[in-house]
């Protein structure tokens, strides 16, 4: 299994790293700064630029079997257009070398699954990451309409908590308050669905 991961030194990116790294798997990171790398293994093909540069994506996408995309403005409420930016060449890309398998790291209230969202959450999407979240709408869409094995997912508000293995995944989920998820749980979900068909053209939402 070879394997990209965008946003590797991101905040989830590198748990996403971190659990990827395992025997059989060869792991490919694209970053601007591998000095922001959490886990520089020996067994990490790094890649040299970002996913703007047609040129290094291209290079880093080319023979692989999946694609994990964490990328993302951390704890930024400026969105920059960032996934507006990104999305389209990603999906180029991975159409032009043949690569179908795309899991890619929303979160939750993006889209439709702002319905599932409960109230405090949804005040907190229509204010303080309105501009956040309507560059990630556009990402979402996009994903959707393309012709890859995507999976969205769609995590509730990201904690640095630990890795408990625990959590609850769905199209529809009962929520309340302000629910939270681990950003080690996240990747521990992601890393484990990549053969996984059944959550092939689906968006889930992930929550303790």
């Amino acid at each position: 299994m070879k394997l990209l991961v965008l946003g590797a030194t991101g905040l989830t990116g590198k748990h996403v790293v971190s659990q990827a790294l395992e025997p059989g798997r060869e792991l490919t990171v694209l970053v601007r700064d591998r000095a922001r790398l959490a886990d520089p293994s020996p067994r990490l093909r790094i890649v040299d630029g970002d996913v703007q540069n047609g040129a290094a994506l291209a290079e880093a996408i080319n023979g692989q079997h999946a694609v994990i995309s964490a990328i993302g403005r951390g704890k930024s409420f400026k969105s920059e257009n960032l996934i507006a930016r990104s999305v389209p060449g990603i999906l180029a890309a991975m159409q032009t070398h043949g690569v179908t398998r795309l899991l890619f790291t929303s979160a939750l209230g993006v889209g439709d699954t702002y319905q599932d969202s409960p109230p405090l959450a949804k005040l907190f999407f229509r204010t303080l990451l309105r501009g956040i979240y309507a560059d990630k709408a556009i990402g979402d869409r996009l994903i959707r309409n393309s012709p890859l094995d995507w999976t969205i997912v769609q995590p509730v508000v990201l904690t640095e908590g630990p890795l408990t293995r625990q959590y609850r995944v769905g199209e529809h989920l009962p929520l309340s308050g302000m629910p939270a998820i681990s950003r080690a749980d996240t990747a521990h979900f992601i890393v484990g669905r990549i053969n996984d068909q059944s959550t092939y053209r689906k968006t889930l939402i992930i929550a303790h």
